[in-house]
């Protein structure tokens, strides 16, 4: 699982159409905030509080997944799961840094980033379904929900067409303040 298997479920057509961008540019912007979600979620599952609050917020989306159109999409769910994963401080400075980048011209993060996280919450609550054992019982061993955003975040690093970099842009997000 990688974050290819995000980017399979965004109709991303549909969001270029709506921002007045190009797909390409709608794809990028898609990855960097698909990397910042998951980034923001491992950060949260490296605690132990975190990481209930996390699989409890999951429960919600098991057999959720993709949608077809931006319409499918509770937008209203999406900013409160945003608010949550990053917290209220965060999510507004990481917009703002997102939506200044200029490889996502174009591209408003405060309203992506709620279309996009109930896609991600619903990936992650059904691939912890798919795990052999559930993620809590996992999760004493340091596997679990952990090792499932993990692998999004790792599988999604590299760009097989020379793309970004994803695992810098979280490094940037939340690592780099200075």
């Amino acid at each position: 699982m990688a974050l290819d298997d995000i980017l399979k479920q965004v109709p991303i057509d549909d969001i270029a159409k709506q921002l007045g961008v190009s797909p390409d540019v709608a794809k990028t912007a898609v990855e960097q905030g698909g990397a910042v979600l998951l980034g923001g979620l491992a950060k949260n599952a490296s605690t132990d509080e975190g990481s209930a609050a996390i699989q409890k917020a999951l429960k919600k989306h098991e057999g959720t997944g993709g949608a077809a159109s931006i319409k499918d999409i509770d937008q209203a769910d999406g900013d409160k799961i945003v608010t949550h994963i990053l917290g209220a401080e965060e999510k507004k400075k990481v917009t703002e840094k997102l939506t200044q980048s200029d490889k996502t011209a174009g591209i408003d993060f405060g309203k992506l980033l709620p279309i996009l996280a109930p896609i991600v919450m619903g990936l992650i609550a059904n691939a912890g379904k798919g795990k052999s054992g559930s993620a809590s019982s996992e999760s004493q061993g340091g596997g679990g929900i952990g090792d499932i955003i993990g692998g999004l975040l790792g599988g999604g690093n590299k760009s097989g067409d020379g793309g970004i970099d994803l695992g810098s842009i979280v490094g940037g997000l939340f690592g780099g303040k200075k």
